[in-house]
């Protein structure tokens, strides 16, 4: 059986979303895969931005929606910034996204997938971050959630901008990585129980 770890993270602004990104970022190594989930709005880009930022890439990371891989070889590791939301899941086997996490076609690095759930085969180990709006905070916009499709600039800007963020290790490695990250952040984030 697989070795799992599960965090519960409360982030009270965009600074403190960016800090657990920072965070996570300063401790992965090469090979890391990183799937990550959430609904339109929710700051799985935004979350990129930071954690890209804190490996050294110097380049505005974009979410990669219309070019599906974005490729940043320039920090402490390769980014390898892959966004499935266009694609219908018998599409992605065509992408050969594996060859990201083999390390022999390209340099090993990070690969993190945006709307990871399409995948048709999930690699047996992984982090996956799940990042969501607080449902009290949300109560304003329910009428606008039903119609995520419909989502525009203004109403993501308009987002409340805290966060729950679920970390979730599957292998020994990636329990190992958020063993390091509680010890690294003691009091630096808030627990949700």
């Amino acid at each position: 059986m697989t070795e799992t770890l599960k965090i519960d993270l409360y982030a009270k602004n965009l600074d403190e979303t960016q800090a657990i990104a920072t965070q996570l970022a300063q401790l992965v190594p090469a090979g890391t895969i990183i799937l990550l989930e959430g609904n339109l709005g929710s700051g799985k880009t935004t979350f990129m931005q930071a954690f890209g930022h804190a490996l050294g890439i110097s380049t505005t990371i974009a979410s990669p929606t219309f070019t599906l891989i974005d490729e940043y070889t320039e920090g402490r590791l390769p980014l390898y910034h892959i966004d499935l939301y266009r694609l219908e899941p018998s599409q992605v086997p065509s992408l050969h996204l594996e060859e990201y996490w083999r390390g022999e076609d390209f340099p090993l690095g990070v690969v993190a997938i945006e709307w990871a759930s399409k995948l048709p085969n999930i690699p047996p180990q992984h982090l996956k971050i799940n990042l969501s709006t607080p449902v009290r905070a949300l109560c304003d916009k329910d009428m606008y959630l039903s119609q995520a499709d419909a989502l525009d600039e203004d109403f993501i800007d308009d987002l409340p901008s805290d966060r729950l963020i679920q970390l979730i290790a599957q292998g020994e490695t990636y329990v190992e990585l958020l063993n390091q990250f509680q010890t690294t952040s003691q009091e630096a984030f808030a627990k949700v129980n």
